[in-house]
């Protein structure tokens, strides 16, 4: 929907790939787990934001 939406999951993913590599850095698989779990939701989050986008576009095409 939104461009802060969109922002926001992208920097969910961001954080996710930080806590991975420095969960595997550190030997940590708790922080690498939680990274993995950060990332893999931001981008589960992308993909309802592109479904809606594509709906609101379907939608709109119906319109005109």
């Amino acid at each position: 929907m939104g461009a802060m939406d969109k922002l926001k999951n992208k920097m969910q993913v961001g954080k996710g790939r930080a806590k991975e590599e420095a969960g595997r850095a550190t030997d940590n698989p708790r922080l690498e787990g939680e990274g993995r779990a950060d990332r893999v939701e931001g981008n589960a989050k992308q993909v309802g934001e592109q479904v809606k986008d594509a709906g609101k576009n379907v939608r709109d095409a119906f319109k005109h």
